[in-house]
Parts: C-alpha cells; structure tokens; sequence
C-alpha cells in the first residue's frame, strides 16, 4: 500500500496497488502543471485503485477538451494526480511518501525543456518524432 498527500496535508490518498511507467515530461505545460523541470508522473498499474484519505472535499480540478485532467489540493495547489475519462490514471510521484516503488524510465519532450534544466540520471529519451507528440500518459 502507498500513501501520499499534498505539501499543507489538507489532502491524502492511498493507493492499493502499485505504480508503473514512470517518466518526466518536460514541456511547458507539464512544467507550470507540475510547478517544476518536469511532470515526474507514474500510472496506476492493472487493478490498482487510489483513494482519498481525506480532503476530497479541497480537491480542485483541471480539465482539458480531450478528457484528460489534473486534480490539485485547493488550499496548497499541489498537483496530485491525473485524470482520464473520469478516472484516476496516476499520481505525481513528488507527493508519495517515501518510495513509490518505481523509478522515471523515460524522459518525454526532452527539446522543451526548460534552459535551466539539466536532465540526468537513468532514464532514455524517445526518439525525435516520438518526443514531437503531445499526449496524455498512458
């Protein structure tokens, strides 16, 4: 079981399951999303479930045309979790306590980056037409 929450600790969620397919986009949407270099995102794996602790209540939501969608603590504006088709896709791996059990695999949209940004670590890029795209995770 993993357990997360926002910075103030009005929100917290658990999630029965695990997380999988890490990865860091570095567009400029994800960035102001996510307040940072990337989104450093992980999807709810096959038959994992998250649920809200406490604080649904200060939930706030964003939503794009495409179904695909953020849900941010109201009080704080921590960004916690994404959303597609109305269901809870994943969690932002910053708000998780302790090891979230996976590792970024992938960085995403590497040629957005911002100019303060230095990408390191293990993860591989996609190829250029790849990182060309913009989509939601899946």
């Amino acid at each position: 079981m993993l357990e997360g929450g926002c910075f103030c600790g009005a929100v917290r969620y658990q999630i029965n399951g695990h997380l999988q397919a890490a990865r860091a986009c570095h567009c400029s949407r994800c960035r102001k999303a996510f307040s940072g270099a990337s989104s450093a995102y992980a999807a709810l794996s096959g038959g994992s479930t998250l649920t809200w602790e406490s604080g649904a209540e200060q939930l706030a939501r964003y939503r794009r045309k495409n179904d695909w969608g953020l849900a941010f603590c109201g009080v704080c504006g921590s960004t916690l979790c994404g959303i597609l088709n109305g269901t809870i896709h994943g969690v932002a791996l910053g708000n998780v306590d302790g090891d979230p059990g996976v590792g970024l695999a992938l960085h995403l949209l590497v040629a957005s980056k911002a100019p303060w940004d230095h990408i390191g670590g293990d993860a591989g890029t996609p190829t250029a037409s790849a990182s060309s795209r913009v989509s939601p995770p899946t």
